[in-house]
């Protein structure tokens, strides 16, 4: 065996380790994410519970206020879905940003609800309605850290598959970029749902 010989077989072998621990890499930060929405997820969910007994427990007082209701039973689906959508396929661009879209609906039905309810004293007195009002934005606030630790994981992954020379084994394998979950992009938006029952 030649030196030459023996040095291309060196190199592949270095290529072939590089590829495969590049490779390995993208999976491991791919999984990252599906375990940090995974966080998310168990959080949506209580907040999806959270907003039917909501509803269920505000209607004998806003009964002339049935279109809020029905717009955040509406909203609730809606995320929920988008929800479902993102579960299957964390790493999913489009499923993610559509799930932000829903997510900002139910925000903001909320954010009505909550409007609508102020002028209802018996509501606000309400110890059922004070009791998911905390639940909610305690629930609020978990969704919020898992958010971060969510974009956080994709910061990692995108500047992984995006890096040169990884981004040869991104694009060859189809590792694509992820979304982040962002709240909304509206600065008006971004201000917290207010939960004062």
């Amino acid at each position: 065996m030649s030196l030459s010989t023996l040095v291309l077989i060196v190199v592949f072998a270095l290529l072939v380790f590089w590829a495969v621990g590049a490779y390995n890499r993208l999976i491991r930060l791919k999984n990252i994410i599906a375990n940090a929405f995974g966080q998310i997820d168990v959080q949506l969910k209580r907040r999806y519970d959270l907003v039917p007994n909501l509803v269920e427990a505000a209607k004998k007082y806003l009964q002339h206020e049935q279109s809020t209701l029905e717009a955040v039973t509406l909203a609730r689906n809606q995320a929920r879905t988008a929800s479902d959508a993102v579960r299957s396929r964390p790493a999913n661009a489009g499923a993610v940003t559509a799930l932000a879209v829903a997510e900002q609906a139910l925000d903001g039905s909320l954010g009505r609800l909550f409007a609508v309810a102020e002028a209802y004293p018996e509501l606000k007195a309400d110890q059922t309605i004070r009791e998911l009002s905390e639940e909610l934005t305690s629930t609020e606030n978990k969704v919020g850290f898992a958010r971060q630790a969510y974009n956080d994981a994709v910061l990692d992954y995108n500047n992984a598959q995006g890096q040169f020379p990884a981004l040869l084994i991104a694009r060859l394998f189809g590792f694509a970029p992820s979304a982040m979950l962002q709240a909304t992009e509206s600065a008006v938006e971004r201000q917290a749902v207010r939960i004062q029952l």
